[in-house]
């Protein structure tokens, strides 16, 4: 099977353990978290591009798990890490990662948030290899190891 296939199966594997998961993941940890998460992503290539954004607002408009929690809020968390990145990417990114951790005590809002990241990545038919490595630095700041993601 390609890799491409490996992680679409894989997203898609994801995304219904998330639906499941979907009364355990109320927290505002782990909205920030995923949130953060959805902004390291998208900037992970050093710019952002509109249709990013869109894949983002569209994520937070339709994923089951994300209706726990406000749209607008979860757009202007979202924005706010963004701009952080934008601004200075290694810079921000220190700052989102801090966001990101704020799920570390809770495995299961930590895993969310890893699988949330590689739905978002996968989004565009790409999960390349940038966008993977931001995913893979936020499962050492969450404490889990990145082969459990095919990673």
């Amino acid at each position: 099977m390609a890799l491409w296939d490996r992680f679409k199966e894989s997203a898609s594997t994801m995304q219904t353990q998330l639906v499941a998961k979907k009364n355990d993941l109320k927290s505002g940890a782990f909205r920030d978290a995923s949130m953060a998460m959805c902004a390291l992503v998208a900037a992970a290539d050093g710019t952002v591009d509109p249709a990013e954004r869109q894949r983002v607002a569209q994520l937070i408009a339709t994923n089951e798990v994300l209706k726990n929690f406000d749209a607008a809020d979860l757009q202007r968390r979202f924005d706010g890490n963004l701009d952080k990145l934008v601004a200075d990417f290694d810079f921000g990114k220190v700052s989102v990662l801090q966001e990101i951790a704020k799920a570390k005590k809770k495995p299961a809002e930590a895993r969310a948030v890893v699988q949330i990241g590689i739905v978002i990545g996968g989004a565009d038919g790409d999960f390349d290899k940038t966008e993977q490595a931001v995913v893979r630095e936020a499962c050492f700041t969450l404490d889990l190891p990145p082969h459990e993601f095919d990673l």
